[in-house]
């Protein structure tokens, strides 16, 4: 195949590559991580990291990063790291001066 030799090489158990088929077949399993699990599942296959990428929907940037977390933490590795997204505006409190019981 055309494209740059990488030194990313991802072979996967038979339990992680049931696992990301699962994910990428599953019909409620966020955008995010079915793209995550399409771009090992390609570059397991032997595809070029560029070629997943974009059959997966990513830059090779993006691509490569994701290859590397999934070679340093396996399937735990392809979770959004906690911290991402907007903060509560309103963060809760056990001393609210309304109950949920009042309505």
């Amino acid at each position: 195949m055309r494209g740059r030799k990488t030194s990313l090489v991802v072979v996967l158990t038979p339990e992680e590559r049931h696992q990301l088929e699962h994910w990428v077949r599953s019909t409620c399993t966020p955008v995010g991580r079915v793209r995550r699990a399409t771009m090992i599942l390609k570059v397991a296959d032997g595809n070029p990291i560029s070629h997943a990428a974009g059959a997966a929907g990513l830059t090779e940037k993006h691509g490569r990063k994701w290859v590397q977390r999934f070679l340093e933490k396996r399937i735990e590795g392809l979770s959004d790291l906690p911290g991402r997204g907007r903060k509560p505006a309103f963060p809760p409190c056990s001393n609210a001066p309304y109950s949920q019981n009042r309505l």
